[in-house]
């Protein structure tokens, strides 16, 4: 009983980014159940029968992040989690990326969050409590070929959180990562071009130095949104500064 209490959101409320699809649409999905009053934030959402509100917001935009923070907030409004989770992926080697992939990554993946939490952070100091969890990468501990865009944004993204969080720590406020590896979701399945992708990739690509998936298995996007939802419930309230990787083992080199 005291468990349930303690992933309870009751009265809470949770703005959660990427809320769309894949991990986001789980995440926000989850908090909900669990109570909270979630706004969901993407640029679309393309699939049906949501239980948050919706808001179409572009995160890498600063003017627009600061606008729906007003809006949203006013004087007074209170904010109680923040789950960053939108993120986007443009795969090339680095000689062949172009210049708008790379822009896109860091706006995304690293501005976004960092426009929000540079709207929030005022507040959450003066709150006195809080909490940010953002969704990074197992691409942020250990090279992946393709990935120069996508990695680079997200070990700025990892690093940006964990500066937020010494920030913020003196003010009860906590913030931690969390960081999967191959899940189910529309930005994987873009990877996959054959029928055995699946199967491949859990057995791993040692021709590109990517180890297999010890747990032989892809994730689920429900099983990465567990990890959030902890992070940002009270049973993880000395928590804070860290990085959990959901990645069935496939880092295990890190």
């Amino acid at each position: 009983m005291q468990m349930n209490r303690q992933m309870d959101f009751s009265g809470q409320t949770i703005w959660v980014t990427g809320a769309g699809q894949g991990i986001g649409r789980s995440v926000a999905e989850g908090f909900a159940q669990l109570g909270g009053q979630v706004i969901g934030f993407d640029l679309n959402f393309p699939e049906q029968d949501y239980s948050f509100t919706r808001y179409v917001l572009d995160i890498g935009d600063a003017q627009a992040v600061q606008q729906a923070c007003h809006e949203l907030l006013g004087a007074h409004g209170v904010i109680d989690v923040l789950a960053s989770v939108a993120g986007v992926l443009r795969l090339a080697p680095i000689e062949e990326l172009a210049l708008e992939d790379w822009d896109v990554c860091l706006r995304v993946n690293v501005s976004g969050p960092f426009y929000l939490l540079r709207q929030l952070m005022p507040r959450f100091k003066a709150w006195r409590r809080g909490t940010v969890v953002a969704v990074s990468s197992n691409a942020a501990h250990v090279p992946r070929m393709q990935m120069a865009a996508y990695s680079a944004s997200k070990s700025a993204l990892s690093s940006l959180i964990r500066t937020a969080g010494l920030e913020l720590a003196s003010h009860g406020v906590r913030c931690n990562l969390v960081s999967p590896g191959s899940t189910d979701t529309p930005m994987q399945r873009g990877m996959w071009h054959s029928s055995d992708a699946p199967a491949r990739t859990i057995a791993g690509f040692p021709e590109q130095f990517k180890l297999g998936i010890p747990l032989q298995k892809i994730a689920t996007p429900d099983e990465v949104a567990n990890v959030v939802l902890f992070l940002a419930s009270n049973l993880a309230s000395h928590i804070t500064l860290q990085d959990i990787v959901v990645d069935g083992g496939a880092s295990l080199t890190d």
